[in-house]
């Protein structure tokens, strides 16, 4: 079965191993296959109150799969945790993806080689154990996309001691939330809306150093198609974006959208929420 979508946008593990390095000690789920893929769950102490989690996917050479919003091309991974037993919450944190531009040069947004997901878990009743069950459906790439799913469970005690190093890298790759119209360090700092016939956005960034720069966009629901924003101009520490809003509005919606999600990634990465309206 071949997936190649354009939005408007494994066998069950049980861990009892540990993660060992820098004298830390977490919890790993064994690996599980999945197309091209090899998938498991991890899960410290690196929270305070609560757990800290993580879904760690290893590809095959050549291979990517997707982020929350997938681009041109592919389907964004669905993580259900239903099966989890005294879990009242889990959040996923979404590392900085990357751009990818295909021989037809339909683009894709996601990640290569490896990608860990961090995952903030809230036990229902904090005084007992968490059972983490995981049906993760995904999409994988090369030339063509093909669709892959696991199940995976770890079983996380009350006491759990230590740090996991994939857990804390991961983390640092997730993009901090920061305001719009920020002047200094890395920051997106100014947008101009064109409400013509052909409507689009401007959006200008501020980056500290002289690094490669991407810029991602979201709408206010995956039912959203918008494009890659594409850079225009380029002066000193600012950069200027395009962002074509044609067809991409779901049906019946204004053209606008009344705020976007900007994910600028320059080394480090930020997350910005841009009301429009």
């Amino acid at each position: 079965m071949i997936w190649s979508l354009r939005l408007p946008f494994m066998a069950a593990a049980f861990a009892g191993a540990f993660f060992c390095g820098s004298s830390a000690q977490a919890l790993e789920s064994p690996w599980v296959e999945a197309s091209h893929a090899e998938i498991r769950l991890l899960a410290d102490a690196g929270a305070n109150p609560g757990i800290r989690a993580g879904i760690e996917i290893k590809l095959a050479p050549g291979w990517k799969t997707f982020w929350r919003y997938p681009g041109d091309a592919g389907v964004p991974p669905r993580f259900d945790w239903s099966g989890s037993e005294n879990l009242a919450a889990a959040e996923i944190h979404w590392p900085a993806p990357e751009r990818f531009v295909d021989n037809s040069g339909t683009k894709s947004i996601g990640y290569h080689d490896r990608v860990v997901f961090p995952v903030s878990i809230r036990a229902a009743n904090p005084a007992l154990p968490v059972k983490l069950k995981l049906k993760l459906d995904f999409a994988v790439c090369e030339k063509l996309c093909v669709p892959a799913d696991a199940q995976l469970s770890l079983d996380v005690p009350l006491e759990l001691d230590g740090l996991s190093e994939l857990l804390e890298q991961a983390g640092a790759t997730v993009p901090r939330r920061a305001p719009f119209g920020q002047n200094e360090g890395l920051a997106i700092t100014k947008i101009d809306i064109d409400r013509s016939a052909k409507p689009h956005a401007v959006i200008e960034v501020s980056v500290p150093q002289d690094i490669p720069v991407e810029l991602f966009a979201e709408g206010p629901s995956d039912k959203w198609a918008l494009p890659l924003p594409e850079k225009i101009s380029e002066a000193a520490n600012k950069l200027r974006f395009s962002l074509d809003f044609e067809g991409a509005a779901p049906p019946g919606v204004a053209p606008i959208p009344e705020k976007l999600v900007l994910t600028l990634v320059a080394g480090q990465a930020i997350e910005v929420e841009v009301p429009l309206e």
